[in-house]
């Protein structure tokens, strides 16, 4: 019976002390963005729609007596359906200011690609799914979720400087006729400085990665380069890129593959409650079938611009613009304009 006591007395002491530990801190945020669109294509019919961008998300974090910080952070919505989005990983910030992020970390080249200003709105004008040319500086910033990136302290060798590694392998998978990406490795970094009463940041990457499918491999696989600079002086932020690579696996069966690249340059203007941005972006690709190259190029010219009030803390009124030209395998398509009007609250 004496035993019987104490295995129960432990049993109740171990169970308190579960009952009583300390949990994570967590915290949530999030933005809920809905307007109205209308597009008017050149070769189409003019469509009016309700635009909607809702995100929900819950960040989690703790330091241990050693004084890193472990955190990881899932979406519970992502736009107008739930995500149960759990593809996060972790993690650890160091005492130095260095951190590793583990478990589908990323690309360390787009982790530092140079932020251009664009319109805030969420207008554009559709283009066909056979439109291979990019807008973003970072298309050819590829890895798999089995992948690890280190990001150094600031002032990295030098004061301003700040630098990341990434890779990742291979997720095990059979080679099927879906083309996929199965290992990469990239390098970023960002260096800021003061010119007299103006901030400037220059931000830069490489990305190299391999991939696989049955049958036709690719010419070239998935890899590019970027490289920005953006100036803030008061109130302006003016700010340019490029970036150029190439892309694998990226028609309806997962076997075609295009070369491309990308002019972008935008300017921010923020003079009281008022925000106003404007930007430009030029892109060509040649897409072609794995391992061929038909000679025929895609492009797109995106001009777009916004106006931004903000009418109470965590609320932005939205009036956004954007004018596209285009053409598909050399021939033009998908030209028009599209306005937005909207309002943004967010958490």
């Amino acid at each position: 019976m004496k035993k019987e006591l104490l295995m129960g007395t432990a049993l109740v002491s171990t169970l308190g002390a579960a009952s009583v530990a300390e949990a994570v801190t967590a915290t949530m945020s999030g933005n809920h963005q809905t307007g109205m669109e209308f597009d008017s294509p050149t070769g189409g019919t003019d469509t009016n729609s309700q635009n909607n961008d809702n995100n929900f998300s819950i960040s989690l974090s703790e330091t241990t007596d050693g004084g890193m910080t472990i955190s990881s952070s899932f979406k519970v919505m992502d736009e107008n359906a739930a995500a149960g989005d759990t593809d996060a990983g972790f993690t650890l910030a160091f005492t130095d200011g260095s951190k590793l992020d583990l478990i589908n970390a990323g690309n360390a080249s787009g982790s530092h690609a140079v932020s251009v200003p664009s319109s805030a709105g969420a207008e554009g004008v559709a283009n066909t799914s056979t439109n291979m040319a990019p807008t973003g500086l970072d298309f050819g910033a590829a890895s798999t979720v089995f992948g690890l990136e280190y990001h150094t302290a600031s002032d990295f060798l030098a004061d301003g400087l700040k630098a990341s590694i990434s890779v990742s392998t291979d997720s095990g998978a059979a080679a099927t006729s879906t083309y996929r990406v199965d290992s990469h490795i990239a390098i970023g970094a960002t260096y800021v400085t003061d010119l007299g009463d103006t901030a400037l940041t220059i931000g830069g990457g490489i990305s190299e990665a391999d991939g696989s499918r049955d049958g036709t491999t690719a010419t070239d696989d998935t890899a590019g380069m970027h490289l920005g600079i953006s100036a803030v002086t008061g109130d302006l932020t003016v700010a340019v890129g490029f970036a150029d690579g190439s892309v694998a696996g990226v028609s309806d069966n997962g076997s075609d593959e295009y070369t491309g690249d990308v002019v972008k340059a935008g300017v921010k203007y923020v003079t009281g409650d008022l925000t106003f941005n404007v930007g430009i972006a030029s892109g060509e690709a040649d897409d072609h079938a794995l391992g061929g190259d038909d000679g025929l190029d895609d492009g797109q010219d995106v001009t777009s611009a916004s106006v931004s009030y903000a009418v109470a803390s965590g609320v932005t009124a939205i009036l956004g613009y954007t004018s596209t030209e285009s053409t598909d395998e050399g021939v033009g398509s998908d030209d028009g304009t599209a306005w937005y009007i909207g309002a943004n609250m967010s958490f």
